[in-house]
Parts: C-alpha cells; structure tokens; sequence
C-alpha cells in the first residue's frame, strides 16, 4: 500500500527516530504520550526543544480543515419533500450518524437520512406510507436494565405516525415493534379515505432510545394535503415549515447518555429546520402559511413575532372553524399549529421563544429573523373558514367516563438530583409493555378527566390513534371544544376534560407524556381497544 507522506503511519514514525540518540528518543516519547490531550498541549508539545519536531506524526494531528459555515442568520431552508403517486407514498428512511453543522458546533449523531430534520413526507387521505426503514445504527453495547424504564439500547428504533388515526397493529403505525441495527423493515400504514387533512410528523418511539433519537434530530414532518381547499387567501399563500427542536449535545458533539438531556438547563440552543436564527423573507403585505411543528424532545415554547399577530387555522392537523388572532402561541412538545403571518412594513423582526414558567423554565432564545422588503403585496387574512371537520362531541354520546393521574417523584434536592433519583408514574405505575392499562370497547365514546398531581412540573398528554375534543381545563369550560392529540396539563393539581370516540381500529396502542425524558423514565401506559 503507498503511504501519504504526510500521514502517521507506523513506517515514517520509525524511519524519523533512526538516527536520534536515547536522549532524543526519550524525549520524542515524552511528547508522543501528549497526543490525544488538549489542542494546547499538542502545541506545547510541538515547541518542545526541538525533538517532538522530529516525532511529530502528522502536521495536523488528525484534525481536517473545514470551511466555514455560517453560524446563522441564513436563508430559511426547508427540508426534502417526498410525495404519494398513485396513492401510495413509497421510500425508504435509512438511520444511521451523521456529522452536521448547525450553530457554530459540529455533530455527530443518529439522523434520518444523513440530516435533521429527515424528508418531509406529503400524501392525501385515502392513501397509503410504505416505508422500508433501514437501521444502519451501530451495534447496542449494553442490555436490558433490571428497570425497563431506564433509558436503554439507543440504537433500536421504530416508526410513529404521529396523530395519524391508522391501526396501531401488525406493520403499520405499530410502536411496539423493535426495529434492531443492522436489519431493513418494512412499515405500511393505510389512512381512511376520510381522515383529516394537516401537519401530522413522524419520529422513533422505541421504549429506552426515542428519547436519545428525537433529541439529535430523527424527526420529520408528515402533511396530510387537502385542507382549506376552498378558502383562497390560504391556497394562495406562500406556504413555509417550521421544525422546532432543541439542540443539546456533550463535549464532543454527541448524544450518548442520559445525562447530556435530562438536566432542566440541557438546552444549548433552539433550531428552526436544523438551522440556528435563519431567515425567513417576505413581502410587505405579503400572507404567508406557517406550519409549525414542536418538535423538541422535551420542552414547551412560547413563541412570540415582533410587532405582528399570529392567526390560527388549525390545531394538531386538524382545522378549526374560526380564525384564532393570537399575541402568542404556546406550543407543547408533539403539538402543531397553522399560521397565518400577514407583513407588516419593510424591516426586520425577531421570531423568539419568550419566558414560559411550564415548572422549571421553558428555553428562550432567539428562533428567526423576518426580513420584509421588496414590492408590497395586497394579500387578505381570510373572513371565515369552513366547518371543522369533526363532529363536536354531545354529553348524550358518552357511554363511559374514567380518570388519568400523572405523577413523579424527585430527591429532596431537586435540582441536585440525578436522573435515577426521578420516577415518573402514570396511575402510581410506571410503564409495562406486558400489562394493559386502560381497555376500551370499540364504538365507544368516552370522557377522560387527566389529572397532574406532579408539584415541579407540567406534563404533556398524548394518546395516539385517535384525536380528542378539550372541554374544559382546570375546572373551566371552554367557549369553543379544541380538537387535540397532545395537550398541557398543568403542574400542582391542574386538569384537562376531553372527549373522545374510539372508531375503526382495535389494538394496543399508547398515552404517555411527550415531555420525552417523562416518558422514558416511566410516564406511559398501554390502551386496548377491542371488539365486543
């Protein structure tokens, strides 16, 4: 084999001390044991009276040189969009490290893809996602905990379609299987024919890895088109995703124990569509649809627009009757919402996460920049949108009701604590995939009461397979029923009345918390639907 000459390799190391004398060679090994320290210590090294010259394997001790990458305030970049022909939406999800810049920190870790966030997928209702996942993850190094709830084997995986009303069974929207390193699975998931059209997202949820995986960026976005098909001022605007996440990494740019996440303050900084503050330009006057989607492994946002409202259209895919015009719009973990954002005049304005008490503070920081400039543009904000598209639920239709208690407990000095000092319960139980937890008939409609009896922190409710209508929070109706699949609930006592119909699909499927590292450590339980 032909050596660069420029490498380390054994036969130049030897071939460079052949005619030093044993105070040389000592001296060349003293500065040999300094490689793999600091960057300081390697120069140190380098200077060191002559002879770490003569031992010095490589000019650049393994580090390449790379251009620069902008740290921010680039052009918004949105991500790959792959779409349904046929009705049926075909591809392949590879997961496997990747190196990626973002912020001014390089890192290496699982993606989908190669990037973050993966592929947007774009597919009507009435069709049909098959997806062969192919794991390229290394090898797990450890095995099973004694506790199933401690973070585990982060390199098995699996596929969720979140919101997607689909059959949690067999190959299809199915968290229970495990999709293990070096194998290829194959993934169908058929939607009805009537299934709500909007922003839906995908992402692992493997117990013991989800966590780690969503936190270094395997997530993607998932639309469901059709909606406002009627309503001009939305078909015509410009439409833009927005992928929040959380970035948090360790020393070396990596997410490979619990600890890199699990603490309140893990947050480095937030991403837009794996950028750090891009740049999102429009037009004075210009409307524009923003489909946000909280991606973040753990925390809620509050995001607020400098000098301009946000005006709501949907919530969790799912489209609402009115405009909602909001000053800020409070986003948990999991949850989505459509916007419209009508430009003001020529200038730049701040797209920020603002303070939010959610038990310990929400992450604040800047999210984008908004630059208006150019010709203006007469677009309208729309006067009314349709009906929504699911039936409100009547207290006549409910045929059981049942509670739901979230709780966790924490070691004196919380702040002090470690991870494995923290249980998180649902119903005073931690998670078991062996045990049923709720069982519901199918047909039925029922209202659920969930409760947070958790004194440090909110908790974020999900259940999959089916939506929810909310009726009331912390004791108070509210005027308009919101349809949901995640939700808050408030810490100390707080509480969320919903309503939801169990329709067309029997199996065993989840609700935990999608505040991750809740759900990781225990906060999930199995839902049975069966036939009568």
């Amino acid at each position: 084999m032909q050596h660069d000459p420029n490498d380390g390799s054994p036969e130049r190391t030897m071939a460079g001390t052949a005619g030093l004398s044993r105070r040389q060679l000592l001296g060349a090994a003293g500065a040999l044991s300094l490689i793999g320290g600091p960057a300081r210590a390697q120069h140190a090294m380098h200077d060191h009276a002559g002879a770490a010259h003569s031992a010095d394997m490589s000019p650049t001790m393994g580090m390449v040189p790379e251009a620069a990458v902008p740290a921010m305030d680039q052009p918004l970049v949105e991500p790959e969009v792959r779409r349904s022909v046929n009705g049926v939406l075909s591809t392949t999800l590879r997961c496997a490290y990747a190196y990626r810049q973002i912020g001014g920190v390089r890192l290496y870790v699982r993606s989908y893809e190669g990037g973050s966030p993966g592929p947007t997928l774009r597919m009507k209702p009435g069709e049909t996602l098959r997806i062969k996942l192919i794991n390229d993850l290394p090898p797990n190094r450890d095995g099973l905990p004694a506790d199933i709830s401690h973070p585990h084997q982060f390199n098995n995986t699996n596929f969720h379609f979140h919101g997607a009303h689909a059959s949690p069974s067999g190959i299809a929207d199915n968290v229970m299987r495990s999709m293990a390193p070096g194998h290829s699975y194959n993934i169908e998931i058929a939607l009805p024919a009537d299934h709500t059209s909007g922003t839906y997202w995908y992402h692992p949820h493997h117990h013991g890895s989800a966590d780690i995986q969503m936190s270094s960026g395997m997530v993607g976005a998932l639309i469901v088109e059709g909606d406002f098909a009627g309503v001009p001022e939305i078909t015509t605007a410009r439409e833009r995703l927005l992928v929040l996440t959380q970035v948090v990494h360790d020393a070396n740019g990596m997410i490979e124990n619990f600890e890199t996440l699990f603490p309140e303050t893990a947050t480095r900084f937030l991403a837009i569509n794996g950028q750090r503050r891009p740049v999102i330009e429009m037009r004075p006057g210009e409307v524009q649809r923003w489909r946000i989607l909280n991606a973040a492994y753990q925390d809620d946002m509050l995001l607020d627009l400098e000098k301009h409202d946000l005006h709501a259209i949907a919530y969790d895919g799912i489209q609402l009757g009115a405009v909602q015009k909001l000053k800020q719009l409070l986003i948990a973990p999991g949850q989505r919402a459509d916007i419209l954002v009508k430009a003001g005049g020529p200038g730049t304005y701040a797209l920020n996460a603002a303070p939010y008490d959610q038990g310990h503070p929400s992450p604040v920081g800047p999210l984008a920049r908004i630059v208006v400039s150019g010709a203006p543009m007469e677009m309208k904000l729309p006067g009314a949108l349709p009906a929504a598209p699911l039936a409100s639920i009547k207290d006549t239709e409910i045929t059981n009701r049942r509670k739901v208690v979230l709780s966790a407990t924490a070691p004196e000095a919380d702040a002090a604590g470690h991870w494995q000092e923290f249980g998180f319960f649902i119903d005073g139980k931690k998670f078991d995939p062996g045990r049923i937890d709720q069982r519901v008939k199918l047909g039925a409609v029922e209202e659920w009461t969930i409760v947070n009896t958790h004194e440090h922190d909110d908790h974020v409710f999900h259940i999959h397979t089916n939506p929810f209508q909310v009726v009331s929070v912390n004791g108070k109706a509210l005027a308009v029923p919101e349809w949901r699949d995640s939700v808050i609930v408030e810490r100390k006592g707080g509480q969320v009345v919903f309503r939801s119909r169990f329709l067309d699909f029997t199996g065993v499927y989840m609700l935990h918390c999608h505040m991750m590292n809740h759900e990781e450590m225990g906060m999930m339980q199995t839902v049975e639907v069966y036939k009568a």
